[in-house]
């Protein structure tokens, strides 16, 4: 089945929802000009820019030149790590990173390069089973010459929401900046930059029904940040490249909507979730659930199955009509556990049977009640068929 009769995969992307492609439409064709233009047609896209600005500003709670557009969350925190880690060095000659072992790869493996190519110290912050960074160990870790922290607001894989206000509090106290990526919390958790006490935040609109290939960082007014891709002076001269106005649009309204709506499709969202979770730790044996069991995204659940292959179940699920993910990667022939699971401390037997299910807009009971129905079997067919039993 080439396309999945039912969608579980919210958390990998959302499908860009009608209000918001309506408001985006008229910059394709109408009002396409470039903003950085003096005529009328870049005055016009210049007001659409800055009006979207001002909208990302309130819902963060922040002045709008602390807004910089992006491509793409993922951008974000490659500004946001390499820039604030590089010119924070520059400035008083820091040179220790500190994130945690779950970060999403634009936050770890940026920090990676930065150790092996400009000899930056990365230290890994302890996690613990449920995938959670506490504030105590940010304070005994961070050094007078820690250059940054970056601890992600929620897990994209297992779901886990962290303590960033109190981490937050941590950096603050010692005056160090603090960087979260918050691309998965900004579609169902608070995004107020004071009270999470962060100087950088990254976001990305196609997990919250925007478009894809557009993104937001948060800069504090004073953090020291290097500008990564250079050129002409947009975005207060830390993001060079003309504007893409229509898909900026696209991210003001659905971070709106996203927070405007947000007690409503936690409402709609978490009974769904949570009669999931339920179901199948009772119903699956050899089940565990990955990440939090109450502190986690309200659309999200994710399991491990013992001894099964989680990429093969998610093919069965496929042919099934279900389209999920796993946290599990294939690399030629040989699946490998995600460095997320194992930092969980899940022996490979069962963090190679990874399974997320995240539930959006479009997900009814119905839809629940069948992907229940089939998932037993598809387990148990996977656990026989496995790389553990070849």
């Amino acid at each position: 089945m080439n396309n999945p009769k039912v969608y579980l995969d919210y958390a990998a992307t959302t499908p860009v929802d009608s209000w918001v492609l309506n408001a985006m439409l008229p910059y394709f064709k109408d009002d396409f000009g470039n903003p950085s233009s003096v005529h009328t047609f870049g005055q016009r896209a210049e007001a659409a820019l800055e009006t979207s600005r001002e909208s990302v500003a309130q819902v963060l709670n922040c002045r709008p030149d602390e807004i910089i557009f992006t491509s793409c969350g993922s951008e974000s925190d490659n500004l946001a790590v390499r820039g604030a880690a590089m010119e924070t060095r520059q400035k008083r000659q820091a040179n220790h990173i500190l994130i945690s072992p779950v970060e999403h790869h634009a936050v770890s493996r940026t920090a990676q390069q930065l150790a092996v190519l400009q000899d930056f110290e990365v230290e890994f912050l302890p996690v613990d089973s449920f995938g959670m960074i506490y504030p105590e160990s940010v304070a005994e870790r961070i050094r007078p010459d820690t250059a940054l922290v970056s601890v992600m607001y929620a897990n994209n894989e297992i779901g886990t929401i962290n303590p960033i206000a109190e981490i937050g509090e941590v950096c603050h106290s010692a005056g160090i900046p603090f960087h979260t990526d918050a691309v998965q919390a900004a579609a169902y958790l608070p995004i107020n930059v004071n009270s999470l006490n962060v100087d950088l935040l990254s976001i990305g609109a196609h997990k919250f029904y925007g478009p894809k290939g557009v993104g937001a960082l948060y800069v504090r007014k004073g953090v020291p940040i290097l500008p990564v891709q250079t050129g002409g002076s947009q975005e207060f001269g830390l993001r060079a490249g003309t504007h893409n106005i229509p898909y900026i649009v696209g991210l003001a309204k659905a971070l709106n909507l996203a927070q405007e709506e947000r007690d409503q499709r936690i409402d709609l969202i978490m009974p769904l979730r949570d009669r999931l979770i339920g179901q199948i730790l009772e119903e699956i044996p050899g089940s565990q659930l990955s990440g939090h069991p109450t502190l986690r995204l309200p659309n999200h659940a994710s399991f491990v199955f013992h001894g099964a292959d989680g990429n093969l179940l998610l093919t069965y699920l496929d042919i099934a009509g279900f389209a999920c993910s796993s946290g599990s990667a294939c690399k030629t022939g040989n699946p490998e556990p995600s460095d997320v699971l194992l930092a969980l401390g899940l022996p490979p037997e069962w963090a190679l049977g990874s399974l997320r299910v995240t539930l959006g807009h479009a997900t009814s009971p119905r839809d629940i009640d069948a992907f229940l129905e089939v998932l037993p079997s598809l387990v148990e067919r996977a656990r026989q068929n496995s790389f553990s039993s070849s």
